[in-house]
């Protein structure tokens, strides 16, 4: 990336946030930029570290989580964001998460999962928090509600991927170009993306599945286009790891038709309103490596790219500041 001719900002000038749990999801999106801003000097109190730049016309600041990842550390580094910051309106958090395939889903490794309101909550679910009942699983807490003009960009973005191609390929070949070490986020071969049953746990002694029982492999048909997909839905955020495909499956009939399991969404969504993008790296169940992870990060970080090329930039100029109370239910 050219850094002889970088413009210089002022913290007012940027309006839109992009949170990243790991270093190389902000090295995806990063890479993703259409331009790098000079850095500014970090605020007094702000212990963030940002990347400044220009994205789909959009000047945006990135920040990533001091190496611990969760819903309390997104909650800080959102914080902070919002005090340096004064004219962010809204928040993406890019990055990997795991993907709940189904018989209605066709969810593989590299697709990414948008989080889409459904009418009963924000699009997120906090599946760490709430109490059991004798007739099902009561949630507890509050999320942001999706501003409107970001859920007008998701349904257009939805509805032209009807009938066009979306073009997260497009932008990851042309941040490939900028530079040989990113060859990390090239695409691996679809015969590493492998579905087992759930009821088939990974051997805990062995570091990868050559020796997992091929028997307990989900066929799946190939697609026509080995291309990643977007899915818009539900997607549930906790503290904790999920490894277990039963565990996961009791979770998704508890709360509903969940597309994607992470650990910070709720953190964010908590603090500020905004949208989450995960590229899937793997299923949530023990048979998980970190193989899919760059490319992953790599079409979480494309597909916001192509999000915010939906919203002209003086758009966000109307959208008044947030309240400080919360008022959509988990």
């Amino acid at each position: 990336m050219d850094m002889t001719s970088r413009k210089r900002l002022n913290y007012e000038d940027y309006t839109v946030a992009l949170v990243c749990a790991m270093s190389f999801e902000m090295s995806a999106i990063r890479y993703m930029l259409d331009q790098e801003h000079v850095r500014l000097p970090t605020k007094q109190g702000d212990s963030n570290i940002y990347v400044l730049g220009e994205l789909s016309g959009h000047n945006v600041a990135i920040s990533c989580l001091p190496g611990n990842q969760g819903k309390g550390s997104a909650a800080t580094v959102a914080a902070n964001m919002t005090r340096t910051f004064p004219s962010i309106k809204y928040r993406l958090l890019t990055g990997i998460g795991g993907g709940v395939p189904s018989d209605v889903n066709d969810i593989r490794l590299g697709d990414v999962v948008v989080s889409m309101p459904n009418g009963q909550n924000s699009g997120v679910v906090q599946y760490d928090q709430g109490k059991d009942t004798e007739s099902d699983f009561k949630l507890k807490g509050f999320l942001w509600p999706l501003p409107t003009i970001l859920r007008s960009a998701v349904m257009t973005m939805q509805s032209d991927h009807m009938v066009m191609k979306n073009r997260i390929t497009e932008f990851i070949s042309a941040m490939l170009q900028k530079g040989p070490r990113l060859t990390v986020y090239q695409r691996p071969s679809p015969d590493l993306d492998i579905l087992f049953e759930p009821d088939y746990a990974h051997d805990p002694k062995e570091a990868t599945c050559e020796k997992c029982d091929k028997s307990k492999i989900i066929p799946r048909r190939p697609r026509e286009a080995d291309l990643p997909e977007i899915h818009y839905g539900l997607i549930a955020s906790g503290d904790r790891v999920i490894r277990s495909a039963i565990r996961k499956r009791a979770i998704s009939q508890d709360i509903g038709n969940i597309l994607c399991f992470e650990m910070e969404a709720a953190g964010l969504m908590s603090e500020f309103p905004g949208i989450i993008i995960r590229g899937i790296s793997d299923y949530a169940d023990s048979h998980k490596n970190d193989i899919w992870q760059p490319y992953a990060a790599a079409t979480a970080a494309a597909c916001a790219k192509e999000l915010l090329s939906y919203i002209y930039p003086g758009d966000l100029l109307a959208i008044p500041p947030p309240l400080p109370d919360r008022t959509e239910q988990m």
